[in-house]
């Protein structure tokens, strides 16, 4: 997010002063206008027609996954910071990704990198079951804890190295990165089920969010858009 220096002050922090910082409260029916305007706005208008999908972004509470004090920006089109060096993606972004998962409501999903838990909670409700993994402890107790607030049962969370993937629950119908590694992890092909879909941000300096498919064994691979996400870390 590019930010201008205006004398005394950044226009961020500006935004940040706004009425709705430090946690104050917005009345329900406010959030709920919010979320409307970001699916037509932000995400039909720019392709993502799933009807599940758009109804599961309008339905999760986007503002309740970032930092109180950015909560008044929880529903607009970029990225924002959740501590430890880490972001909640662009809505649009959750949407496209969950879209090319092409869900049908009985999968067994698993999401590399939890961050927030707002693509986690999303899956939760398309999919069957959700198994997401998270290298930094913080985050993962907050989403754990965040998860059981909002009494979803069927997200099972680990903290560990998602390069390695959950074999031990393998295989998906569908694997989700949600940070981008140099190269696909052979873990991660080798953990998706026969027809199954993994959606990742692939590179370095220039990264390409990626379609997946293994098909009869084979793997088939397409490139969607140029993307950003932070990088995938590694336990050493």
């Amino acid at each position: 997010m590019n930010r201008k220096w205006v004398p005394g002050v950044i226009l961020l922090m500006g935004l940040i002063l706004s009425p709705l910082m430090a946690g104050a409260a917005a009345p329900e029916t406010e959030w709920a206008q919010k979320r409307k305007e970001m699916v037509e706005d932000q995400i039909r208008a720019r392709g993502v027609k799933d009807r599940r999908v758009l109804e599961a972004m309008r339905k999760v509470e986007r503002h309740l996954f970032v930092p109180s004090p950015l909560r008044h920006l929880a529903y607009e089109d970029y990225p924002l910071p959740i501590g430890e060096g880490q972001t909640i993606s662009q809505p649009y972004i959750v949407a496209l990704m969950t879209e090319l998962l092409a869900l049908k409501g009985t999968e067994r999903i698993l999401e590399i990198g939890t961050g927030s838990g707002y693509q986690a909670a999303i899956l939760a409700e398309l999919v069957k079951e959700v198994y997401t993994i998270e290298i930094l402890e913080p985050l993962a107790k907050q989403s754990e804890r965040l998860f059981r607030e909002l009494n979803y049962r069927n997200i099972k969370i680990k903290l560990g190295d998602g390069f390695l993937g959950w074999p031990e629950f393998s295989p998906f119908d569908g694997i989700i990165v949600t940070c981008a590694p140099d190269k696909i992890p052979p873990p991660l092909l080798e953990q998706l089920a026969e027809g199954g879909r993994l959606v990742i941000p692939v590179g370095e300096l220039r990264q390409e969010l990626k379609l997946v498919r293994k098909v009869e064994g084979r793997v088939q691979e397409e490139s969607i858009i140029p993307v950003r996400f932070v990088p995938m870390l590694r336990k050493k």
